[in-house]
Parts: C-alpha cells; structure tokens; sequence
C-alpha cells in the first residue's frame, strides 16, 4: 500500500463516527481515500449527511498527527497495513459488508494462496479436545490449509501450536494492537507463528484487548476463511459467537460433537442438532463436507476435464466458478443472465460430469 493512502486511510479511520460500513462505502463512492479528503476540501456539501460530528473530525489536524503516528510505528516495526481496495487484502473477508477499512499484518504470509480454516473453541479446552486436534491437524496437512484462530487460551493457542509442529501455516486475528501480546503466556507460541504465518488486527497500536474487541475481532475469524470448526464449546461463548458470524456470511460451519452431558461439548452439539454445523468426526469428513482434495486428486481432475464436452451454456456457468472459493446460486445465474431454474438445470449437468460440487446453502463451486 502507498504510503500516501495508507495516511489518509489512517487518517480517516481515525475520525469518530466512521466506522468499517461507511468508510467502505465511501472509499466505493470516491475510489480511493486521497479522493475523499481531497472532494471534501475542494466541496464540502457533498457530506453534509454525515452529520456534523463526523464534519468535525474531518477537519480537524488531530487525525492527521493520529496517522502520522501510526504511520512511524508501522515503519519502526516493520509492520505492513493493507487496505480494503488492495489486491493484498484477504479476498474472502472483502465478501463481508462489516470488514475492516484497513488490516495491520505481522509476518509475511499470503491469506490469498491458499485454503483457510479457522478452528475456534472453549478456553477451558479438555482432553478430548486436544486429541482431537492433534489427529486432525495432522491429517489435513496434505491440504496445505492456512489454521486462523484467536491466541486465546484452550482450543485457539492448541490450533496454533499444532499447525506449528504439523509445518502448517497459521494466522492469529488479535483483540488488540500489534505492540502486544496477548495472553502474555503466549508470547513464544506467537514468536514462533511469525515464522510460518504472523498475525492480523483492525486494532492500532495501544489498543488494549478490551471486551468487546474480541466480539469483532471474532467476526474477521469467521470471514477471512471458508468455513469455521467448532472444537468444544459450552452452551454460550465466543466460538458460537464467531460460528454464528460464519453462517451470516455463509461460509461453512463445522462441529466437533461430545458426550450427552459434557459441558463443554454443548454448544457443539447444539449446532450440530439444529442443521447449524456438520458434523465433524475426522479430516475425512472436512475433506467431504468442503470438498477439499489434495494436489493429487485436483491434477487427476484437470486432466479429467480435458476430455469433458461442454455446450454453449455449461461452457458460460463453468467459467463462473472457481476451485477456490464457493459461489452463490443466485450470483451465479445473475453473472450468467439466466434464470435461476435454467442455472440449476445446467449446473445439474456440470456435477454429473464431474466438473462441479454442490455444497450446502446452495453454493456450487468448480472441480
């Protein structure tokens, strides 16, 4: 990102009153954030609906030392920002009408090049759930995913320790700014994730790990990857929290059930009851309920679809999806200009040639 939008990104971040939603809406409207400040100095009237709380702070020199600030941590950490407009900024978390103006990274990673999974959980993590993770965690290896969590205590820093040792690249979304580490006991774990992976917050530096930072910070968890997986959860608490955020998203959701009676397997249980989550007993059934396949498996399909004929209107809907990402059935059919029956009938017809998978929610994606 230039320096010279990411100081006015700052900048606008930085004025009270705007928030992710409309910050978005006016980097839409202006193109970049130079544009706004540049359109509010040469005409005002144009903002005059933004009221004048949010008037003020545009005006005011305090956001742009506020910026300046920033600007010289980010530069002395050798920290990197990425702006929502930016071809570096995660593709999947872009989809989420609450996303964040601006994401501040710690460690080189690319959240672009590969699948995502988050895996969330209680803090009060049992036996149980560490075996699990440890069994699963190494079974998805051969996928290569990127494992997103939150550094928290219990089933989070497990998520990321076990992707360390599995050589599996992994990614903390902090409640908080960059110049800390929180819990302090996972200052080490965190070292080490710089390593393969880093981290992501919306939070500058400063920000403590306040309360209600974690609900947001929950939200990135859920819309940064394609699906989330519930490893032990009470009947309340922030993994539901984040679980909930994935289904508003529509992005899968996963669960890990328990016994009948486990406190701590409740929650999981109760999403998988009410049709919220699948059910998840092993990497086998990830790998089935996502539809993921390891390199193998995807350059036997490709030379499979070498072969494949495809009519005029199969070639139209087939060059719509894509083998990364899940694609809604109605944004599908509104890209294509069909109707919605006519985009069923012919992605009907593209599963049984094997060159699409149908997923849950109505979402196809290519093969």
């Amino acid at each position: 990102m230039e320096k010279e939008e990411l100081f006015y990104a700052l900048a606008l971040q930085a004025v009270e009153g705007i928030g992710p939603v409309r910050a978005k809406k006016l980097l839409d409207h202006f193109g970049s954030v130079r544009q706004i400040f540049e359109e509010y100095y040469r005409d005002r009237s144009g903002f005059k609906k933004l009221g004048q709380k949010i008037l003020n702070g545009l005006n005011s020199k305090e956001i742009f030392l506020k910026a300046e600030q920033e600007m010289r941590f980010l530069e002395n950490r050798n920290l990197l920002a990425v702006c929502f407009n930016d071809q570096a900024y995660p593709s999947k978390l872009r989809h989420c009408a609450d996303a964040p103006l601006l994401l501040f990274q710690k460690g080189k990673f690319n959240i672009n090049e590969k699948r995502v999974l988050s895996i969330v959980g209680t803090r009060l993590m049992t036996s149980y759930g560490r075996q699990f993770l440890q069994e699963f965690i190494t079974d998805i290896k051969p996928f290569d995913p990127i494992i997103v969590s939150g550094l928290a205590y219990g089933i989070d820093i497990c998520a990321h320790e076990e992707a360390l040792r599995n050589d599996i690249c992994t990614v903390g979304i902090l409640a908080h700014g960059l110049d800390m580490v929180y819990p302090k006991s996972h200052e080490r774990t965190a070292q080490r994730m710089t390593e393969n992976g880093g981290f992501y917050t919306e939070f500058w530096s400063g920000s403590r790990a306040e309360k209600e930072n974690f609900i947001k910070r929950n939200r990135i968890i859920a819309g940064i990857s394609e699906a989330t997986l519930v490893v032990e959860s009470a009947s309340k608490g922030g993994s539901l929290v984040t679980a909930h955020y994935a289904s508003s998203y529509h992005r899968d959701v996963l669960a890990v059930p328990g016994r009948a009676g486990d406190k701590y397997s409740a929650g999981c249980n109760m999403l998988i009851k009410s049709n919220k989550a699948a059910m998840i007993t092993s990497a086998m059934d990830m790998e089935y309920a996502l539809g993921w396949t390891t390199d193998t498996a995807v350059n036997r399909t490709v030379q499979r679809k070498l072969f494949v004929e495809l009519d005029a209107s199969e070639k139209i809907v087939y060059e719509q999806l894509d083998s990364s990402e899940k694609k809604m059935l109605d944004q599908i059919a509104m890209d294509c200009g069909f109707s919605v029956q006519m985009t069923v009938s012919i992605l009907l017809q593209l599963e049984l040639k094997g060159m699409v998978l149908s997923c849950s929610g109505k979402r196809y994606q290519a093969l």
